[in-house]
């Protein structure tokens, strides 16, 4: 027996895969456009879908380089932003040797930190998942609905 994460961040998805969301997060966590990273599954769904807190000035250099104008916040709501961040997240776990359901399949661009004020994290930087799910509840679906849209 290996233990790999604590029982309450470990979910099934739809096709009965098991997620170790934080050992997924670690890995992410090491792209360079990243700041902070939160993974969510859905046992209804067969694919993760992330929140990502991007690196200011990497995404303001990608900006430069790519015509792409506007501050940080709108930028964090451009779909070729969250194109080129959720490639970059899809190259680091080819690096990492992730699995394929463990694969990102679609991203959204939170330019405000997770901080203690709002709830989200404790005190020594760990998730709150029931309040993150909570906040960010009608984003989740809106990223499904949009991922689900492109495979077909």
């Amino acid at each position: 027996m290996k233990i790999i994460d604590r029982k309450k961040n470990i979910f099934k998805l739809s096709q009965g895969e098991y997620i170790a969301v934080e050992s997924i997060e670690s890995a992410y966590s090491q792209c360079p456009t990243v700041t902070s990273i939160w993974v969510y599954g859905n046992s209804f769904e067969s694919f993760l879908l992330v929140v990502v807190i991007p690196e200011r000035k990497a995404l303001e250099e990608w900006a430069g380089k790519n015509h792409q104008t506007g501050d940080f916040k709108s930028l964090c709501e451009n779909f070729k932003a969250r194109k080129y961040i959720l490639d970059e997240l899809n190259s680091t776990d080819q690096k990492h040797q992730l699995r394929g359901f463990e694969m990102l399949k679609a991203v959204h661009l939170e330019p405000t930190p997770f901080d203690i004020e709002r709830n989200f994290i404790t005190p020594i930087f760990k998730f709150k998942r029931p309040q993150l799910l909570k906040y960010y509840k009608d984003c989740i679906d809106r990223l499904y609905n949009e991922a689900k849209g492109s495979k077909v």
